[in-house]
């Protein structure tokens, strides 16, 4: 194992250890709370990709997200409002694959700006929502972040060893459709074992899940595209091995809406 690849793995497994004891040992507040400070870091990181050198100018668009983060727990109150904003977010990342797809060079810092808005807060709505369905929800977000880990777990190694054709050469030239296939096969098997441990049937629960892993695809890739805009290879430094908050919330931000609007309209999640 390389040096590069070992130090990978051991920041991912201390990042495992504290998220189980957050969600697992802590109350739910304890989880929002994190969640809520992951992401608003994450805005910071985001905020570079619009090309606003300014300190305050970056510090201006978090406040933007934290006001938006409020705003959006008031309104995710009511199942209607709920539903409402995950359909939003799972009709920007629809979006988001034909900007992808079709034109992946035309960015400027007011289509980052927004791109940043609509990915990061119904991710955090979704995630802290989560915590707070009853009787599982600690269990629920545990599964949102091992389903979409496993995903990019399977794509690296796959990708690393049978990659051969590339899935968004002008985006992320590493990325490959072998490495796609990979990723989706095992988050099914991960999809399995949370139809078994939720009892969940698995004919409605795995399409879901591989619905949910090809979402976390658009969120990487995107979050690509503006690195690439922004002329940056990692969002930042936090996490040895890893880069920073985004590079490691990016998939998560396209899965845990279309997860938790699924297992809404499912009837799983009330």
């Amino acid at each position: 194992m390389s040096e590069a690849l070992r130090t990978r793995v051991l920041t991912a497994v201390v990042l495992a250890a504290v998220l189980l004891a957050v969600v697992l040992w802590l109350p739910a507040w304890a989880t929002r709370a994190v969640v809520t400070a992951v992401v608003l870091a994450g805005a910071w990181e985001w905020s570079a990709f619009l090309r606003v050198p300014a300190a305050s100018a970056r510090g201006a668009y978090v406040l933007l997200v934290a006001a938006l983060l409020a705003l959006a727990w008031r309104v995710s109150a009511s199942p209607g409002g709920r539903s409402l904003l995950l359909a939003v977010a799972v009709l920007w990342w629809l979006t988001a694959l034909l900007w992808i797809a079709f034109a992946p060079r035309r960015v400027s810092p007011w289509s980052a700006g927004a791109a940043g808005i609509l990915a990061l807060v119904p991710a955090w709505v979704a995630l802290a929502r989560l915590r707070y369905a009853p009787p599982q929800g600690a269990e629920w977000v545990l599964f949102a972040f091992v389903l979409v880990w496993m995903a990019d777990i399977g794509a690296f190694f796959c990708g690393r060893r049978f990659g051969r054709i590339r899935l968004a050469p002008e985006v992320s030239p590493g990325k490959t459709w072998e490495g796609v296939l990979g990723g989706i096969g095992l988050s099914a098997l991960v999809a399995v074992g949370g139809s078994l441990w939720f009892r969940v049937p698995l004919l409605m629960f795995l399409p879901l899940c591989v619905t949910a892993v090809g979402f976390s695809i658009i969120g990487d890739l995107t979050e690509s595209l503006l690195k690439r805009f922004a002329g940056m290879k990692d969002s930042g430094s936090v996490f040895p091995g890893h880069g920073g908050v985004m590079d490691r919330i990016d998939s998560l931000t396209g899965a845990a809406p279309v997860l938790l609007l699924g297992l809404t309209l499912l009837g799983v999640v009330r």
